[in-house]
């Protein structure tokens, strides 16, 4: 059969399914073997790149090649006779592994997620409390100290007017010298910490999975729209993800580990999706049944809400985050699934955190399921308050704004320097954490010490534990409030910003350093290669400036500062994900405070609204950088000037029925397709007709089973006999047939093989003069992988083309229509 005339538009630019089945050795080359159109990942990133295909994508620093998944149904002969076979209680066990397997991933990651919390508390406890050991060593020593602070110990602030009078000589003095000889100790041990944990962090990511570098969102995002990029939720990526976290956390970055938590539910639910392992005799048949996307789809969102839920103790919250951002299809059973999936992740977490309450957990980690828990103050509010909370949610979205615009810039920037290798990756990470380390341990220098409340019931300054009030170089009953920020984990941190009651306790030039230093180490941070997430440096930062809003606006709203540090929170969450439901729940959750869901509702709509002026959200930016090809919700309004006809990319190779094993083999070495229309003709039927869609993995199984016929005919009775519908389930990860694995003889290259049994004879087909707003919409809702393109009118070949992914992409299609406005 002459293939030619079924030749369409002629690109040369394959579709998505042309990237090339490659080993894991070839993957690490990958960089250097794609073709000339990724060559603009390696274009300067100070200025804006666009990506010009959508079959590679950034994966860690690597270009590699991308996939789509098989989200679809194929419905061919195999799988309707397995249908028809299965038995009542086969299905009930399919129905009860789904929910046993929800549980065991809402256990796993209630796991992981009690273990960071656990570690980064007692890691970064016992960095923090030798700090503090090493300059609270004969601190009160000092005789000028002495002498100056006993004699006008009432007005402390004129006292450090006097010891700045003593500056010179405090210099030439042997106390002064063992007085910053105390404090460079301090500083040494701190620093020498924090570079050693990121380090660690760094070289875990460099040199075993560098796919867990970042939040991961972005990537879970991808892979639950239909795009699978090498490694992102292999076993190594999970290693790293947790410990890596840790690590990174633990070190000082301003970064969380929530972000990473959600990746690490992905990954969990992936390890256990597989179904089943030859290799580890993990065989069982009814793990059979979870060989397909589709089912791994369904539990990795299962594990996308059981990580947010484990990373902010918000069940519901995870749930609607995946349902919000996550999740590209839904359904109400696994609306069921992913809330029991949550519900387990809180109850281990409630488990553990009150075992921890009897002192057995280390150092910090006591804390229950409400992380800051703001109830107690008053959350009544009037018109005034109404006003100051609409100009936080414009602030928070102009801000938000600005971090993504320079979020974005600083990852095209170190991809630069990502690429070079994996000792830079490490320096640059070494880098930026001296850099934190000298803002966190310089800075609260500049702030002056202040006396500590008279009405409190904890102690002032804070001793030996996590607090509000830490002494740093302050004698005793005064502390310095920037240390109290800056010296204390993130999390601690933000209760100390969320607390209650507490108007005065930090000055306000003091708030207005540390945003300042938050919000731009939060930036240079994200995109080193650590496993990092944004929320933690996002909510720091926005309840900084909301409890300075409060604190400027004092006289005009009654509500309590730390309240309006929660609204400033959620401002800035709202200006940089841009989300708005999930956000709210997770925040209610987080604070325990349901009477302020009225203005956290009103905060996130302002601000998201504001911020959509501007630019995207931060992961659908991300997203972008990485050159996912995402899918969105809605068409892009270009494309309503196209029909589906128009962006079809070729040429089209096709097979027949009954088709010669030499012609599947040429076809299968000489392009990366993994989808082919199949044909029939005379005389299999009276004219030629579309017989559906073959895969390419399912070609390589029925090769290799080498059920092949001297002659032209039909012999699907034997081959559903030779085969099981479960040799042609998706195999996990990397351990498909490889087309290496077929040894064809010279002989049987002239055979015939029958593909009517392996043809999905349904597949989705849309008319040539749909629109493309139309076709990508449909695509997108039916989470299809190919879309066959058919003629309008009769006497013309059967089928048009197929839409892939990558024709629904802007650059293939700008890149065809290139005097397309990509906003008209």
């Amino acid at each position: 059969m002459d293939q030619e005339k079924y030749v369409n538009h002629s690109d040369d630019v394959l579709d998505i399914e042309n990237e090339g089945l490659l080993d894991g050795k070839e993957i690490e080359r990958c960089r250097s073997e794609v073709s000339d159109k990724s060559l603009s990942y390696t274009k300067p990133l100070l200025v804006k790149r666009i990506n010009t295909t959508s079959q590679i994508a950034i994966v860690g620093a690597n270009v590699c090649p991308i996939e789509s998944l098989d989200y679809e149904i194929i419905e061919n002969e195999l799988f309707k006779q397995d249908w028809r076979s299965r038995k009542k209680i086969q299905i009930f066990q399919y129905v009860l592994l789904k929910w046993a397997f929800a549980l065991l991933i809402g256990l796993g990651t209630g796991l992981v997620g009690f273990f960071n919390n656990i570690a980064v508390e007692n890691i970064a406890g016992f960095k923090l409390l030798l700090t503090s050991n090493l300059m609270s060593e004969d601190k009160n020593c000092s005789p000028i100290r002495k002498r100056c602070c006993s004699t006008l110990h009432t007005e402390y602030v004129f006292c450090n007017e006097r010891l700045k009078g003593f500056n010179n000589f405090i210099a030439s003095s042997e106390t002064a010298i063992t007085f910053y000889q105390r404090y460079f100790k301090a500083f040494a041990a701190y620093a020498g910490c924090n570079v050693g944990l990121a380090a660690a962090a760094a070289a875990l990511c460099a040199f075993i999975a560098p796919a867990a570098a970042g939040s991961g969102i972005p990537e879970v995002k991808a892979y639950l729209n239909g795009v699978d990029a090498y490694s992102i939720l292999a076993p190594s990526t999970l290693f790293v993800k947790i410990f890596g976290s840790v690590l990174g956390v633990s070190a000082g970055f301003m970064v969380g580990k929530e972000g990473p938590m959600v990746h690490t539910g992905a990954c969990i639910a992936n390890l256990l999706g597989q179904g089943g392992s030859r290799k580890y005799h993990l065989t069982w048949k009814w793990l059979r049944y979870f060989k397909n996307d589709r089912d791994r789809r369904d539990m990795i969102t299962c594990g996308a809400a059981a990580g947010v839920a484990a990373a902010f103790r918000a069940p519901v919250g995870g749930v609607l985050f995946a349902l919000e951002e996550a999740a590209s299809w839904w359904r109400s059973a696994l609306l069921w699934r992913t809330f029991f999936t949550t519900a387990v992740v809180a109850i281990v977490l409630r488990a553990f955190i009150q075992y921890c309450t009897t002192g057995k957990c280390g150092l910090f980690g006591e804390g229950g399921l409400i992380m800051y828990d703001v109830s107690s103050a008053s959350a009544t509010y009037s018109a005034p308050d109404i006003l100051v909370v609409i100009f936080l949610g414009i602030i928070g979205g102009i801000l938000g704004s600005i971090y993504n615009y320079f979020v974005d810039k600083v990852l095209r920037t170190y991809s630069i320097i990502n690429e070079r290798g994996a000792v830079l990756k490490i320096l640059l990470v070494i880098t930026i954490s001296l850099l934190t380390s000298c803002c966190s341990f310089g800075l609260p220098w500049i702030a002056k010490c202040m006396p500590c409340p008279t009405d409190l019931s904890v102690s002032c300054p804070t001793v030996g534990k996590s607090g509000n009030y830490k002494s740093f170089q302050c004698p005793s009953g005064y502390y310095n409030d920037l240390a109290s920020l800056f010296l204390n984990t993130n999390d601690d941190a933000i209760r100390n910003l969320f607390s209650t009651s507490t108007v005065k306790e930090f000055h306000i030039s003091s708030l207005f350093i540390f945003f300042g230093a938050v919000y731009c180490l939060g930036i240079i941070t994200y995109g080193i290669a650590i496993p990092s997430g944004l929320f933690i440096p996002v909510i720091l930062a926005g309840a900084c400036y909301g409890r300075l809003v409060g604190r400027l606006f004092e006289s005009l709203s009654s509500l309590d500062t730390g309240l309006f540090a929660l609204l400033g929170a959620a401002s800035f969450l709202g200006g940089t994900m841009r989300m708005t439901v999930s956000l709210c729940i997770i925040l209610l959750e987080l604070t325990n405070d349901l009477l302020l869901l009225p203005l956290v509702m009103l905060v996130l709509l302002i601000s998201k609204t504001v911020a959509d002026n501007f630019n995207k959200g931060v992961y659908d930016q991300i997203l972008k950088i990485k050159g996912l090809p995402y899918l969105e919700a809605h068409a892009e309004p270009y494309m309503r000037h196209l029909v589906a006809r128009d962006v079809v990319s070729g040429p089209l190779v096709i097979f027949s029925g009954v088709e010669k094993v030499g012609n599947i083999l040429h076809a299968l070495r000489t392009t990366g397709h993994n989808g082919f229309p199949v044909i029939d003709e005379p005389p299999f039927s009276e004219a030629p007709e579309l017989c559906g869609v073959v895969l390419r993995s399912h070609l390589l199984v029925l090769l290799k089973g080498k059920n092949f016929s001297m002659d032209r005919v039909v012999t699907g009775d034997d081959i559903l006999q030779g085969f099981a519908a479960f040799d042609f389930a998706k195999a996990g990860s990397g351990k498909g047939i490889k087309l290496d694995d077929l040894d064809i003889k010279v002989e049987e290259m002239e055979m015939y093989i029958d593909l009517h049994p392996i043809t999905n004879a349904s597949p989705y087909t849309v008319v040539e003069t749909m629109s493309l707003a139309k076709a990508a919409i449909l695509f997108r809702q039916l989470g299809l992988r190919h879309m066959c393109v058919v003629p309008k009118s009769q006497g013309r070949p059967p089928i048009v083309g197929i839409l892939t992914r990558h024709d629904f992409m802007p650059e293939h299609i700008l890149g065809l229509y290139p005097h397309f406005n990509p906003d008209k």
